[in-house]
């Protein structure tokens, strides 16, 4: 069965932040197909990037089904806890009955982001060298699980 995407959260809003579509990734043989955005503020300054992957496999594990970044001068504002609970309704209408996180473990911000949506610290691990984003001294991932 081929991923089909949707139009209908090509652009998200809440009450503090939007959330418009820069891409649409079909997926391949290690990464899922994934929603990736830009994420604004109420005065459409862009403040940052997220994505959303759909579905679970073996990379997915360590990657995560969400990626965020905010941009420097952004951070400290709480924009990565509501970008994450927006995407989190794409993840629903895929069916997808929870969704992994991961970061670095010594990553205090990201960590911090991820236990406010009240997710599970399942584990902390070294990440396999046959993980495709591996590279030599990579830190240790904590991993989360958030049920929806």
């Amino acid at each position: 069965m081929t991923f089909e995407f949707t139009e209908k959260f090509d652009v998200i809003y809440s009450e503090n932040l939007s959330l418009k579509i820069i891409q649409k990734y079909i997926g391949d043989n290690e990464m899922l197909p994934f929603y990736y955005y830009n994420i604004f503020n109420f005065e459409n300054e862009c403040i940052g990037k997220i994505s959303i992957r759909i579905g679970h496999n073996f990379h997915s594990y360590y990657n995560g089904n969400i990626g965020y970044e905010i941009f420097e001068e952004y951070r400290g504002h709480g924009f990565a806890h509501i970008a994450c609970q927006m995407v989190l309704d794409v993840a629903r209408y895929h069916c997808m009955e929870y969704v992994i996180l991961s970061c670095d473990e010594n990553n205090i911000a990201s960590y911090k982001t991820i236990e406010k949506l009240n997710a599970e610290l399942m584990e902390i691990c070294d990440v396999p060298k046959e993980y495709f984003a591996w590279r030599e001294g990579m830190e240790k991932q904590k991993i989360y699980r958030l049920d929806l």
